[in-house]
């Protein structure tokens, strides 16, 4: 009995692990992402994004270097070394004289500090390019990830069309078994449901597609049928004033704000060429021990000197010239860029302010009216008041309009996307 006990006890044991297994696979097969989460994962991932982090991150360690001071110089001398004897005698260290030498170049006008600005601006312009890479990666992402939902929401409304047609079907033979509805209408009816289940398969090979595509941004290796994103897939708020997107590009815009560092770099390029005209001295010291000389009192000497480079010719006019062209190069391209910045946004604009006119007369009327003719004709036809063509046609114009809608709504959201994109910032959710 004990023994029987032991095996239940095993067997009891061995259920719960098979449940408890079955329970977390399912619950991480049903696992759905949130856009913020899809985001967080493509940022952290994303192998284009880290290589150019990376680039940002050497440009922080060129500041290191163009802070750098010069090294002194050391030198020593060594001279008066006897080579052949002198009266019969050899004492070469006698007339030996030792010279050691400290030199230091000392930058004038700035050089350093200079040098450093225009590094740190070049980081500062190398992190702008690297959120503008980021901003067109992730309206890439941003666009896959609608047409997931899209997807999704048209996978929803073929099963529900086809549950729905399911019920006609039935609805339909008990008019067949009274003796209400002709053998070849019954035929024909349910022969239609075959098109109903091509649109299901066609919806679910278009959303795995999708969702490949998107664990391919995400760089992730999750098996299709256990990957899943979750989002609100309607129309969003009002849209705001065209001048409010105008400001919100200009502020927040990562290649106009590298465009306009780069006209801060030039400048301080400017400076430092003009800089890097002036003279530069270098100071040095000596100590000199001779014990042959003929002071006994000066054995040990020490020495000083400036030396002053003579800029006759100034061999830094063509940097000094080339980075006042560059200034004003650096101006135009930001003129061009604010330029382009205010086209992406009017365009951007344009293509969410249709999509809503679109969508509007759908919610507010189109919808609805579909829904009201499909359920009256089918109520007159289960009662034998509407006639199976009359059935089948109010069925396709729900279908087409249903579809219609989600199309407009994954147009309008990816349009929204775009906007994101031209304003550099998540405006539009």
């Amino acid at each position: 009995m004990k023994a029987d006990s032991n095996y239940f006890s095993k067997r009891n044991i061995a259920s719960y692990a098979f449940v408890f297994a079955f329970v977390t696979t399912v619950a991480s097969a049903q696992q759905s992402l949130t856009w913020e989460q899809v985001k967080a994962k493509f940022e952290a991932v994303n192998p284009v994004l880290k290589a150019d982090a990376a680039n940002v991150e050497e440009m922080k360690a060129e500041e290191i270097t163009a802070f750098l001071r010069p090294n002194p110089q050391f030198t020593i001398a060594v001279d008066g070394t006897q080579i052949a004897p002198h009266d019969g005698v050899w004492t070469p260290v006698k007339g030996t004289t030792e010279q050691p030498n400290f030199s230091y170049l000392h930058e004038r006008e700035h050089k350093r500090e200079l040098r450093l600005e225009s590094a740190k601006e070049g980081t500062e312009i190398t992190q702008s390019q690297h959120v503008d890479l980021e901003r067109n990666l992730i309206f890439g992402l941003r666009s896959a990830f609608v047409q997931t939902l899209q997807a999704k929401a048209v996978l929803q409304l073929a099963k529900a069309d086809l549950e729905y047609y399911d019920k006609i079907i039935d609805i339909s033979r008990a008019r067949f078994n009274a003796g209400d509805l002709a053998k070849i209408d019954l035929a024909r009816i349910e022969l239609q449901r075959v098109q109903y289940e091509s649109e299901i398969e066609t919806a679910t090979v278009n959303l795995r597609t999708e969702k490949i595509q998107l664990l391919l941004l995400l760089d992730n290796r999750t098996p299709v049928d256990q990957f899943d994103v979750t989002g609100v897939f309607e129309l969003g708020p009002d849209l705001k004033p065209l001048e409010d997107f105008h400001q919100v590009a200009l502020n927040n815009r990562p290649d106009l704000r590298a465009a306009i560092q780069t006209i801060q770099q030039s400048e301080t390029n400017h400076k430092l060429a003009v800089s890097n005209g002036s003279t530069d001295p270098t100071f040095g010291a000596w100590y000199t021990y001779n014990s042959s000389t003929n002071n006994p009192s000066a054995n040990q000497t020490l020495g000083l000197s400036v030396s002053i480079p003579l800029r006759i010719f100034d061999k830094n006019q063509g940097e000094k010239k080339r980075t006042l062209i560059d200034i004003d190069r650096s101006q135009q391209a930001a003129e061009a860029a604010k330029a382009q910045v205010f086209s992406d946004v009017d365009n951007a604009y344009e293509l969410v302010r249709s999509n809503i006119a679109l969508i509007k007369p759908y919610k507010a009327q189109y919808l609805d009216q579909s829904v009201y003719v499909r359920d009256t004709v089918t109520f007159s036809y289960e009662h034998g008041g509407a006639s199976l063509m009359d059935f089948l046609n109010a069925q396709s114009d729900y279908r087409v309009v249903q579809l219609a809608y989600l199309q407009l709504i994954g147009a309008y959201m990816t349009a929204a996307g775009q906007m994101n994109l031209a304003v550099g910032h998540e405006e539009i959710q």
